[in-house]
């Protein structure tokens, strides 16, 4: 049975205590939003779950949006349709009603994944497109030197993309997508070639994984990082990232088809 909080959150994260402020940091990415238009390919009907504050949804033509958390929904923009108070694992839709189904950072919060991937590919006739992590590479990164509780966190969090395929069956593939130097999608590796932005507080609240650790932590982190900038030792060994134009991390697209 899936649990809600006061705000309505039905994963492991209160978007009532930590989601003020999201939409200002987590804006659709025009590069990572062109890799989800191709994978949703000509859908007319989309359903969006984990829709949170509706990133991405222009990726798409016609899109029916669901979203537990009251907080996350007061934050769409007034062009896009409010979203459906329900849970992945119990949507309140017929079978075979949408051409295809997206969740985008959203499946390693949910209280039962596989249940919500059945449902997602239950209402679904076509694709089912899932914008993810690998577990297996969050841990990849520069930041994992400063903060590795943060990456043990999102590991432990990510389901594996075998379980994601496994989960929605038929035929699946698996495709990395690259992260621009100036994403303006505000998750950790967007970070990748400025570094600075991750002092910010209400930048790391973006990311659910901070949530997880506490303020000895974080003050560790903070103080290591600044000293490194300020000693130009991040950037003897990361500099190069600032000019890199894309980074390919962990951030991947799982697509399955019947």
């Amino acid at each position: 049975m899936t649990t809600r909080t006061q705000d309505g959150s039905a994963g492991d994260v209160d978007y009532g205590a930590i989601g003020d402020g999201y939409a200002s940091y987590r804006r659709p990415d025009e590069q990572i939003a062109r890799f989800i238009a191709e994978a949703l390919g000509d859908a007319r009907t989309v359903l969006n779950v984990g829709a949170g504050a509706g990133s991405y949804e222009n990726a798409a033509r016609t899109v029916t949006a669901v979203e537990p958390s009251k907080s996350m929904r007061a934050q769409r923009p007034a062009q896009l349709a409010g979203a459906i108070d329900a849970v992945a694992e119990a949507l309140p839709f017929a079978g075979g009603e949408f051409d295809a189904a997206m969740t985008l950072f959203s499946v390693h919060q949910w209280s039962d994944v596989r249940a919500g991937l059945r449902e997602m590919r239950r209402v679904t006739r076509g694709p089912v497109v899932i914008l993810t992590c690998d577990p297996s590479l969050v841990r990849d990164f520069w930041l994992y030197r400063y903060a590795p509780e943060v990456l043990d966190t999102e590991a432990r969090r990510y389901p594996t993309v075998e379980e994601l395929a496994s989960a929605l069956g038929g035929t699946g593939a698996v495709q990395t997508v690259p992260i621009p130097l100036h994403c303006t999608d505000g998750f950790n590796e967007a970070y990748y070639g400025r570094p600075e932005m991750l002092l910010d507080p209400a930048a790391r609240q973006a990311c659910s994984a901070w949530s997880f650790i506490g303020d000895q932590v974080r003050e560790h982190f903070d103080k290591s990082l600044r000293n490194d900038l300020e000693s130009g030792s991040w950037d003897a060994e990361f500099g190069h990232l600032r000019r890199q134009p894309t980074y390919e991390g962990s951030l991947v697209i799982v697509r399955a088809t019947l």
